[in-house]
């Protein structure tokens, strides 16, 4: 089992010389990755299904790492997730890739299709079609990074021809795709282009029926051989326990990426520590 870090770009402890304190600690005590997801806009007042208050602070996840980056040396950087449909595929792929050089070769690129329409609303970002925005954004982005110049990408959403984009990724193909989310076509995504699947706030009884929904998934779709197999990794609904760990491990995660923000930098690592020490 391996352990990540996850939303210390948002609430108490958000700040930098919190984070600046929290990142290196986290990287000594053999945390394996740091990951933050998204929001741009919450709905004021609270609305299901709306995960928090709107005072909640966000960082944004592409301002955040690369101070990370800058601060530590071994870290995976991951995004879990970036709501790709409410991006512009083309910037974020200069961004992704940037990152991705900036930080030595360490983002992992996690990806959802969103939930939450008043913000696709504020955006101005359609809404009803975001699976296959979602779909055809990775494939305009992955041409970006891998394509040889003059770069062209035709879909019904995303055209561009004859540019080109440096610097690409250090890693080759680009940075390693996971995919989140607990529908049907979010599991075929993940099967058919992710490294990892992420669920979040699964309990090991969920993490079981995603894992059949998955091979389910398997079943009607390819899976390119370049993907290698399918990591699980799943943020569970609170704080670690020995008895959950075993849990989790023998429902078939691979990972386990704890929500530890606290009040304060001492309670986050007080947290941080303890939960190192239940995975090794």
């Amino acid at each position: 089992m391996k352990l990540g870090v996850f939303g210390l770009n948002s609430g108490p402890v958000h700040d930098a010389a919190s984070v600046a304190e929290l990142a290196p600690a986290a990287e000594s005590l053999g945390i394996d990755s740091w990951w933050v997801g998204e929001h741009v806009v919450l709905p004021s007042p609270q609305v299901p299904p709306s995960p928090a208050k709107p005072e909640l602070p966000m960082v944004d996840p592409l301002v955040h790492l690369p101070f990370v980056a800058a601060i530590t040396k071994k870290m995976a950087l991951a995004t879990g997730i970036i709501i790709l449909p409410q991006r512009n595929p083309v910037v974020l792929a200069k961004q992704v890739a940037s990152l991705d050089v900036m930080s030595g070769g360490r983002f992992w690129f996690g990806i959802g299709v969103g939930y939450l329409k008043p913000e696709f609303d504020a955006i101005g970002a359609p809404f009803d079609d975001r699976g296959q925005r979602t779909d055809q954004y990775l494939d305009a982005m992955q041409a970006l990074w891998t394509q040889p110049a003059p770069i062209s990408f035709s879909s019904p959403l995303v055209q561009f021809s004859g540019i080109d984009a440096n610097p690409r990724p250090l890693q080759a193909g680009g940075p390693p795709v996971v995919v989140g989310g607990h529908t049907p076509p979010a599991y075929r995504r993940a099967v058919s282009r992710a490294h990892q699947w992420y669920g979040f706030y699964r309990s090991p009884a969920q993490v079981s029926t995603d894992l059949a929904a998955l091979r389910k998934a398997a079943d009607q779709v390819d899976r390119p051989a370049g993907l290698g197999r399918l990591e699980i990794t799943v943020t569970p609904s609170g704080p670690l326990t020995r008895e959950l760990v075993d849990a989790y491990a023998a429902a078939g995660v691979d990972r386990l990426v704890s929500m530890v923000g606290g009040r304060t930098v001492a309670d986050t690592l007080e947290r941080m520590t303890l939960e190192a020490s239940l995975v090794r």
